[in-house]
């Protein structure tokens, strides 16, 4: 696990390493990503470090998303696009490269490429096995 003092997404949010600043309050911050697979590409930020959002408090939870919000607004206004992605990757299987929690905002094109969910169409799942995930979702709530 990446603490703050390593992290590039700290070193961002302290000003030690330069971003293209698109939003900041005092709990949030949002920026271009280096990454621009279509145009637009915005990652918003807890100034606080926080890994993921397993360990998000309910307060700035509830700031991030107000920025996510602003900030996809905006985005879908600038840049042409058929619809939008947003998303937070957790952990190695779901390709998360900083442990600094993060929510992407990804102007999307119809045909892009990008970010296929299913590689093949999924069946639906049988009532009983849909019945069993919620028990034990259930369980830890």
């Amino acid at each position: 696990m990446t603490d703050a003092s390593s992290c590039a997404f700290c070193e961002i949010i302290a000003g030690r390493a330069p971003a293209d600043i698109v939003w900041e309050d005092e709990r949030t911050l949002a920026f271009v990503d280096l990454r621009q697979p279509n145009p637009g590409h915005a990652l918003v930020v807890p100034r606080n470090h926080i890994a993921d959002a397993r360990t998000l408090d309910a307060e700035t939870g509830a700031a991030l998303m107000g920025t996510l919000v602003r900030v996809l607004r905006a985005a879908d206004r600038a840049f042409p696009n058929q619809g939008l992605s947003v998303w937070h990757s957790i952990g190695p299987a779901a390709f998360q490269e900083v442990p600094h929690l993060h929510l992407h905002v990804l102007p999307r094109r119809l045909n892009d490429g990008l970010l296929r969910v299913y590689p093949t169409h999924p069946e639906d799942a049988e009532r009983q096995s849909r019945a069993d995930a919620a028990r034990r979702i259930r369980e830890y709530l």
